[in-house]
């Protein structure tokens, strides 16, 4: 687990990256050095697919500071989220859409769990279907995440699979949900907004089903297509086999993974 960075002034993820092992962490001191990583990657002239959450938001920042300074020009962002939009605009990034730019050169996001193969659980911050849209269609796709978000198998922390459905008989599909996954010890739960309890909707209007699982559900790929079957799902929230690097941000330093 992180600790809590002891100091009066936080340092830059610059200063972060090139400090001494004793250097106390928080978790969003290590978000900071994947994202500033994962920027790297980035070259003027490039389309970039710009991710969701509190990871990617580091990552988008960072473009942003770099394009006010000219050290990057020319940069086309496509955003996944209409949070990700806002961000961009107040920082300056161009933007556009994939109607435009069907072809992306890269994508930085972050991802709710990693397994040993980087296969990924994204969509609890909502938006795993523009995510999925963007982040499937560039050449390149950068994963940055902190050493908390590995697992031994997807679903195996414990914490929620995404499923986004239709708002039609959203009752009916999370029992058909449930039931597919009887032998992981599935439990099916509509995703609600903080305190008042109405049904989280996504940006493209529909609902989230969120699946906790207690058990291994085995080939991803056949489960992944089961899902989709079923009619009322919209996109489920793993990204199979898309990631292409991944960065991995722990309290003993960075480490860069590349798919074979």
């Amino acid at each position: 687990m992180a600790l809590a960075y002891l100091g009066s002034k936080k340092p830059t993820a610059a200063a972060i990256m090139s400090s001494p092992p004793q250097l106390l962490l928080t978790q969003d001191d290590l978000k900071k050095i994947a994202a500033y990583k994962a920027v790297e990657f980035v070259e003027s002239g490039m389309v970039l697919g710009l991710g969701t959450g509190s990871t990617a938001k580091h990552a988008i920042d960072r473009i942003g500071e770099l394009l006010s300074q000219k050290k990057l020009t020319n940069i086309i962002g496509i955003p996944t989220s209409t949070q990700t939009h806002e961000q961009a605009l107040g920082l300056g990034i161009p933007l556009s859409d994939l109607d435009t730019h069907p072809v992306l050169d890269l994508a930085i996001d972050g991802a709710d769990e990693v397994d040993p193969d980087m296969n990924l659980v994204k969509g609890r911050g909502g938006s795993l279907l523009r995510e999925k849209m963007i982040e499937g269609c560039c050449k390149k796709f950068v994963v940055i995440v902190d050493e908390s978000k590995l697992v031994d198998y997807i679903g195996g922390s414990g914490l929620a699979l995404p499923v986004e459905i239709v708002p039609f008989c959203w009752k009916f599909t999370a029992m058909k949900l449930e039931s597919m996954f009887m032998e992981a010890g599935c439990v099916a739960k509509l995703r609600v907004e903080n305190g008042n309890g109405k049904a989280y909707v996504t940006d493209n209007g529909n609902y989230i089903v969120d699946l906790y699982l207690k058990k291994d559900i085995g080939d991803l790929r056949a489960a992944g297509d089961a899902i989709l079957r079923l009619a009322g799902v919209v996109e489920h929230g793993m990204f199979i086999d898309m990631a292409t690097t991944l960065i991995v941000a722990g309290e003993l330093g960075v480490t860069v993974r590349n798919k074979c």
